[in-house]
């Protein structure tokens, strides 16, 4: 059987896609009402006098025979606008009682652009892999590629084995109809197979296969393609990192416009995101910190720093019994001073001493559960006693719907970070990488890229006395004068990609030109 869709399959897909096409955009419609010293009651009166037909024998226009029409729909127009206002009027009263405009605002539907026409070249389904923000890049790589293979996409599964163990389906977190219409205009993206095609997925088994990491378009042309001439359904089990950093310009543009517009947060998690930076915005500014000491992140990396002894043995316990973390054998202290380890609070109230942040501002601590609860953060809170977390701004209630969902967490805190007025993050990971990719994609917003390397070395000197405060303190500023999310060249090292500076967090290819 031929590549290119029968009549009877297109007509079967279009059931899992419905797509709405609008000829232009809208824009906002206003309407103006004034809360004056007409009550409500006055208003019905007017609307009913003006309806009556009695009123309108007294317009001076002459008779034909399309007058009685010309009544009707002069008739109509009145009645309609004065209902508006009525209704109008009757909204601010039961709000505020203040004298002056109200607005109210008519949201227009999302326009979304007509289909791209293309053959269909196959089937492509994905298991992601990863936390939110590692699934989160792999997915932008993943409709790139099937976008510049011609091959219609399945919405991605989300990974439920990882050590976290979250449920989530794409739809808990992310928008799916707003994915799948948004990116219409370029690749085809379908919730499930067509019924021909699971039946025979179900019948003759589904074809998987692992994809190489960092790889170039012409792997996906020459090598991928014509697995999907062959089999028709090709399924790919892992998806982070399976692009390079540096690729044409289309391609990467493509995962920009999936990165920074499609994957649009569920209204649920828009909803709450949204009233946590409310509640910070209503206070003032406010700084992120991404603080990665966690327990599994401990665990993982091997770093003790600040720990004591009983806690160093339960570190290692969970690392030894994590069967998929390869590395077991770990000297923390040395890894600490090659810039391999997080922060711990004190190095990280240190950190921000030295960068002269305000000690009142707001600290949004972005994270999952500190390792060591309240005494592990008392440094930094003796300094910068205006820490706060999702959990202590919003009744449970709020939270509740998200609870046992690590990823849909994560994603509050992913909002929140956006919004901020500085971003900072203690570790390296797959967050801090994307979070400050999305900040210089909205205007270079400032995002603190630590030097650990650096920061580390001039921590011990400072400690032990061999600096003072305040050469400690312009040190750090001057290391990390050029780290602030500001306009910057990526940098490239041909055939070793995980020296490069990566993609998803300076996509210079979508910013403006430098």
């Amino acid at each position: 059987m031929g590549m290119e869709d029968s009549k009877h399959d297109f007509e079967e897909e279009k059931a899992f896609v419905d797509i709405e096409v609008k000829d232009k955009p809208c824009g906002k419609v206003e309407l103006r009402c004034f809360n004056g010293d007409m009550s409500p009651e006055k208003l019905k009166n007017l609307i009913t006098g003006v309806v009556r037909l009695d009123k309108l024998k007294s317009l001076m226009l002459p008779r034909s025979p399309g007058f009685d029409q010309f009544k009707l729909w002069v008739l109509g127009i009145t009645t309609m606008m004065l209902l508006l206002w009525f209704f109008a009027l009757q909204s601010a009263t039961l709000g505020e009682s203040t004298i002056g405009p109200t607005v109210v605002k008519f949201e227009p539907p999302p326009y979304f652009p007509p289909p791209r026409v293309y053959k269909n070249e196959g089937y492509m389904m994905v298991s992601t892999n990863g936390g939110l923000n590692q699934m989160r890049a792999g997915i932008c790589d993943m409709v790139a590629i099937a976008r510049f293979l011609n091959v219609t996409l399945v919405v991605p599964e989300l990974d439920k084995t990882s050590f976290w163990h979250d449920n989530s389906e794409f739809k808990d977190i992310w928008d799916v109809d707003y994915f799948i219409k948004s990116l219409s205009d370029e690749v085809r993206i379908i919730k499930q197979l067509p019924p021909r095609l699971r039946k025979k997925v179900q019948r003759y088994a589904l074809y998987s296969m692992p994809l190489v990491s960092w790889s170039n378009m012409p792997y996906y042309y020459n090598t991928v393609f014509p697995r999907f001439q062959k089999y028709e359904v090709v399924h790919f089990t892992k998806t982070d990192t399976r692009l390079g950093n540096n690729l044409p310009v289309e391609v990467q543009k493509m995962r920009c416009r999936v990165n920074y517009e499609a994957l649009r947060f569920s209204p649920a998690i828009e909803k709450v995101g949204k009233k946590i930076i409310k509640i910070l915005r209503d206070k003032g500014p406010f700084l992120v910190l991404h603080l990665r000491y966690e327990m599994d992140m401990l665990a993982f990396s091997g770093c003790t720093e600040g720990c004591n002894e009983g806690e160093v043995e339960e570190l290692t316990r969970m690392r030894y019994a994590i069967p998929w973390w390869k590395e077991k054998e770990i000297d923390p202290k040395s890894k600490r001073e090659a810039g391999l380890c997080p922060l711990t609070p004190d190095e990280t109230a240190l950190a921000l001493r030295a960068f002269d942040i305000n000690p009142n501002i707001q600290i949004y601590i972005a994270a999952g559960e500190i390792y060591g609860g309240e005494r592990r953060l008392s440094g930094l809170r003796a300094f910068y006693p205006n820490l706060v977390k999702k959990e202590t701004l919003l009744p449970p209630s709020d939270l509740k719907p998200f609870q046992n969902y690590s990823n849909q967490m994560a994603a509050l805190d992913y909002l929140v970070s956006l919004d901020s007025d500085i971003f900072l993050p203690t570790y390296g990971g797959n967050m801090a990488k994307v979070v400050e990719g999305h900040r210089r994609f909205l205007g270079y917003k400032m995002s603190i890229n630590l030097d650990r390397l650096v920061l580390i070395s001039l921590i011990d000197q400072y400690k032990n006395g061999t600096l003072s405060w305040k050469e400690f303190s312009l040190s750090v500023k001057a290391a990390h004068a050029n780290r602030m999310g500001s306009p910057s060249q990526r940098l490239q090292f041909p055939g070793k990609p995980k020296q490069e500076d990566y993609f998803y967090t300076n996509p210079q290819e979508c910013l403006p030109p430098l």
